[in-house]
């Protein structure tokens, strides 16, 4: 029986050497997460960020169907926790990116996670990684399903936006709306969106910072609608993006 079970492990190790995975990251992991937005959880200490798919940031602003500016990114997030449902998860991890987040993809009822995000427009295929979900998110957009069903910014060009970056989505945008959405916000600071009060300061080196309400920092940092500012609705949140509490 012992040799057996030595046998088999050598085999997976050799399987995941093979494929280019660090053997103690080829792992699965099972239980409740704590969703911090559409395309990154917690499962137990474990922070996954789902592989081969890129969902809107949690502060992410789209044009809906009726050309009004929309919290997509929060609404993916809530739209996530539905499908959930307070069920338990089982996510295989296969590597970690650059933040040190567990890379894999998980199932809820036997339904791919990121395979149900895109289907049902509130995440893309992030074709730079995978092609995966391709016939996917084809599907959202034709049905003009989540994000498909007004106009918005790729999660990849939102974080690096500027007056060239391409707006996608079903609707005609006007000149003024696309600038809103470029600019994030047409006023000198960009609201957070509700009960996200938490300041990032992606600017930061060697790692961002972020700062609570009350911090000696936070009324002294401007949330100027550019790519280097973001707010954050969680402590988690802020950790999975790559941020670290501010020390003051």
């Amino acid at each position: 029986m012992k040799t057996g079970f030595l046998l088999m492990r050598r085999v997976v190790i050799a399987l995941a050497l093979l494929l280019g995975l660090n053997p103690a990251l080829a792992a699965e992991v099972r239980g409740l997460p704590q969703i911090v937005d559409a395309d990154t959880v917690y499962i137990g200490q474990t922070k996954i960020r789902f592989s081969g798919v890129d969902a809107p940031e949690t502060e992410q602003i789209c044009l809906d169907s009726a050309g009004t500016n929309w919290n997509c990114g929060l609404e993916a997030k809530e739209r996530l926790q539905a499908f959930s449902s307070n069920h338990e998860w089982n996510c295989q991890l296969s590597g970690q990116d650059v933040y040190r987040r567990s890379l894999g993809f998980c199932t809820v009822n036997g339904e791919n996670v990121s395979r149900w995000l895109v289907r049902n427009g509130w995440a893309l295929d992030f074709r730079r990684y995978s092609t995966d979900f391709v016939a996917d998110e084809d599907f959202a957009r034709e049905h003009k399903r989540g994000l498909w069903s007004g106009a918005f910014i790729a999660p990849w060009d939102w974080r690096h936006r500027n007056p060239s970056t391409v707006v996608l989505g079903a609707l005609a945008v006007p000149t003024n709306a696309q600038r809103a959405l470029i600019a994030h916000a047409p006023t000198d600071e960009a609201p957070h969106p509700s009960n996200c009060l938490i300041k990032g300061n992606l600017t930061s080196a060697p790692q961002c910072i972020y700062h609570l309400p009350g911090g000696r920092f936070y009324d002294r940092l401007s949330m100027q609608p550019t790519s280097s500012r973001r707010w954050f609705c969680s402590e988690a949140e802020a950790q999975a993006a790559g941020c670290r509490k501010s020390k003051l």
